[in-house]
């Protein structure tokens, strides 16, 4: 079940592969040739288990991810396809050590977009790609790319965000309801505000709530307005938060992290899949779900486009409307 394209979009635009394309996918034996879009990619292991069961959940397969990728093209895209891709890969699987690429490798196809980062300090990654397409979605998924996480900022101009984020990061002795009633006070304290913003489950155990923001903000005013907002929301919750940075030294407490409020620090991208048993995606959700959640992680590869096709994309009015930040 492809879902429906962002509200707005041109029908061309983000467009997934076509039926016979998802269908030349599913069916291909073990890897080789699959043409998208044009585009002709060389598929290997398909067949390979990349996420072990869990609760429930059976295992998948790398030909698993790429056909979920493949399939929410239309609704992942708009959150990458103007911005550098800092890519978490997991070769050996969900279960084993990843390791982050940021760096496009030699061997990528000419056809993929770069952006050249040159800024970079030295012997640091200079060349990230862009994910701009389903066949460039699919070709990095055919890596063992299962985390995509996008900058804050776009190519227009890398040190403006776009957003200002909001990572609610549990620790050991967190539990859910924990996290749930510190974004409801979130939640609470920014539309006192006037703050426009949306929820999304981390995929793993967390919260992470993105706000839009209007040109010409710099990664200290987001980092620094969120700090603010964070740190009157854990007064409320001192038993429950703390600020050590040293996740050992939070005695299992939750971490509310404005930190990530910088070029080239990311949150993992909308819809993104995560690298964890049973394949959970990180999806967004409405502040009234928010209410009735009683799992971290309910959705996986196998339901989530079922129920994008159901709801929509519940970022895209919101990201259609950037908005000044109100003094705190």
């Amino acid at each position: 079940m492809t879902p429906r394209p962002r509200a707005g979009a041109r029908s061309d635009e983000f467009a997934a592969p076509s039926p016979d394309e998802l269908d030349a996918l599913r069916s291909m034996q073990g890897g080789g040739r699959w043409t998208c879009q044009g585009r002709t990619l060389e598929l290997s292991n398909l067949d390979k288990v990349l996420f072990p069961a869990s609760d429930g959940d059976p295992a998948a397969t790398k030909r698993d991810l790429l056909v979920y990728y493949a399939e929410m093209a239309p609704v992942i895209l708009p959150y990458l396809a103007d911005r550098p891709i800092n890519l978490h890969r997991f070769p050996d699987g969900a279960g084993n050590k990843g390791f982050w690429q940021k760096q496009v490798p030699s061997y990528a196809p000419e056809w993929l977009t770069r952006w050249r980062y040159e800024d970079a300090d030295p012997g640091r990654s200079q060349d990230y790609a862009v994910i701009d397409s389903a066949p460039s979605l699919v070709w990095e998924a055919n890596m063992a790319a299962i985390e995509l996480h996008a900058w804050t900022s776009s190519l227009r101009d890398v040190r403006e965000p776009t957003w200002a984020l909001i990572d609610i990061d549990p620790g050991s002795q967190t539990s859910f309801d924990d996290v749930v009633r510190l974004a409801q006070l979130y939640r609470a304290g920014l539309e006192h505000l006037g703050v426009d913003s949306v929820p999304k489950l981390s995929g793993q155990r967390g919260i992470h709530i993105w706000v839009p923001v209007a040109d010409g903000y710099s990664f200290d005013d987001t980092r620094t307005w969120v700090e603010a907002l964070s740190r009157a929301i854990g007064a409320f919750e001192p038993d429950v938060v703390s600020w050590t940075w040293e996740k050992s030294r939070r005695r299992g407490r939750a971490r509310l992290d404005y930190t990530q409020n910088a070029i080239n620090k990311t949150l993992v991208a909308p819809y993104s899949v995560r690298a964890a048993p049973g394949a959970p995606v990180s999806m967004p959700i409405t502040w009234e779900e928010l209410d009735e959640l009683d799992d971290a992680a309910p959705w996986t590869i196998r339901t989530a486009p079922a129920r994008v096709q159901e709801v929509g994309d519940l970022f895209a009015a919101v990201r259609r409307q950037p908005q000044r930040l109100p003094t705190l």
